[in-house]
């Protein structure tokens, strides 16, 4: 979709005001005593917390006041259809269960999309105070080292590479062994961290991040950074990981194919 240039300052700026929000609302209950969750599913643990809800919340009323003609889907509550062809897609704390042990890597996701995919997202972690933009000509980071350009790494062999997942948390054994194929050619190999592993693809820190069992609110925003980045997100094949899924995120196409050849067998 080919939007004018204040249409793109009006969806930058909304985006912003919405992790302005969802900053103040996670914030408000971060690390504070007594913080409980609610399980979503019986099969594993799948927290959901006031925080969650209250983030977006707050988002959703934005939107109904700002952006009354774009359709929502958001982790916590329904979808909400709309009429522009533009979709919010927002996830208020992704990373839960690090939310729940006050570790400061879980994140609040925001993307704005087309038919085509997301055109601009915004990973923020309000503990920190850092937020990684990506869209519409922007790749940034907005933190305590001021506003800096995102910029992917440039290849290198999978043998040089630093590696992220939250396996053996998510997937099958069969995606584990996949995983583990990948693990044992890279340099360094580290777990957890959530969205927060997309911001550091995004700003040249590491190479890749493979993960199994996303949803398309887990997906969007890092799609939109890391490729305005530089970077490349597809599913396993090669595919668009719109959808979520089982999704390869790499700094370049080198390191990409590379990793792709070594999941696949």
């Amino acid at each position: 979709m080919s939007l004018p240039e204040a249409e793109r300052r009006a969806l930058i700026a909304t985006a912003h005001a919405l992790a302005d929000a969802a900053r103040e609302e996670t914030l408000a209950h971060f690390r504070s005593d007594g913080l409980s969750a609610d399980n979503k599913v019986t099969t594993h643990f799948d927290p959901v917390t006031i925080a969650d809800r209250a983030a977006e919340t707050r988002m959703r009323a934005i939107l109904a006041e700002r952006r009354p003609q774009d359709a929502i889907l958001g982790e916590e509550f329904g979808p909400v259809a709309g009429t522009s062809g533009l979709t919010w897609v927002i996830d208020p704390i992704d990373g839960t269960r690090s939310y729940l042990s006050g570790t400061p890597t879980w994140g609040v996701l925001i993307s704005v999309a087309d038919a085509s995919g997301p055109l601009f997202g915004l990973i923020d972690q309000p503990f920190i105070g850092e937020r990684f933009a990506g869209g519409f000509g922007t790749a940034e980071v907005i933190g305590p080292m001021g506003h800096r350009p995102l910029r992917a790494r440039a290849p290198r062999p999978l043998s040089e590479a630093i590696l992220f997942t939250t396996f053996p948390e998510v997937g099958t054994a069969e995606d584990g062994a996949a995983f583990t194929r990948v693990k044992t050619k890279a340099r360094l190999t580290r777990y957890g961290l959530d969205c927060y592993a997309y911001a550091l693809i995004a700003a040249g820190q590491i190479d890749l991040v493979i993960e199994a069992g996303l949803q398309t609110y887990d997906v969007h925003a890092p799609i939109a950074v890391i490729e305005a980045a530089g970077g490349i997100v597809t599913d396993w094949q090669g595919r668009p990981a719109l959808s979520g899924g089982h999704v390869l995120a790499a700094a370049n196409r080198a390191v990409h194919a590379e990793a792709m050849a070594v999941l696949n067998g």
